[in-house]
């Protein structure tokens, strides 16, 4: 049986493969999913993707499974606890980051009545279709996800860079970065 042509980057990794077929690039306009990926992506700052993917149930467990209210009202106890979980990355600044963050976003849908209708605004509530065939076409950031950016920033949302936001944006499907020859390109244009 001939493979299927996909996108280069999750290389020979099960659970990439599986991530990026059936996950990666579907526009997303729930709050709780569009969390867990604004989480997700804060603690890849600097780590590849991988490494956050082989420890996603490790942070739904930690974080209860990305509970935006729960997550709010942690303590000091909560990130001492924190950061004491292999499960995890250790890191007490994106630790921090993500409570904080989990208090801006119920912030923002109390503001705009989704972080959905917030969020996908920086995209004018389409999906940017790019035409890229391989990795190194890919950008790391766009005029898009500057914005975003910016915007989260004055929000007071941490580890909210123009990479980051990209990374995001490619995550929950606001920009469809399959390769053209992908055969997950067309699908999620439908």
């Amino acid at each position: 049986m001939e493979e299927r042509k996909s996108c280069q980057w999750p290389g020979k990794n099960k659970l990439m493969k599986e991530y990026h077929d059936k996950e990666w690039g579907i526009p997303l306009h729930n709050d709780g999913k569009l969390f867990e990926f604004l989480i997700l992506d804060a603690f890849q700052a600097g780590l590849s993707w991988e490494i956050i993917l082989n420890k996603r149930e490790g942070f739904k467990k930690a974080f209860d499974n990305f509970d935006a209210k729960k997550i709010s009202r942690y303590t000091e106890k909560d990130e001492a606890r924190l950061k004491e979980d292999a499960g995890i990355i250790r890191n007490k600044l994106k630790i921090k980051a993500t409570i904080i963050n989990a208090q801006k976003f119920l912030e923002v849908q109390k503001e705009f009545g989704s972080f959905d209708k917030y969020i996908w605004q920086f995209t004018e509530n389409k999906v940017i279709k790019n035409r890229f065939k391989y990795n190194s076409e890919l950008p790391s950031k766009t005029a898009e996800s500057d914005r975003m950016s910016l915007s989260l920033k004055e929000r007071g949302f941490k580890f909210v860079g123009p990479t980051i936001c990209y990374a995001f944006m490619q995550a929950s499907g606001m920009v469809n970065d399959h390769s053209t020859d992908c055969f997950r390109y067309k699908e999620v244009q439908k």
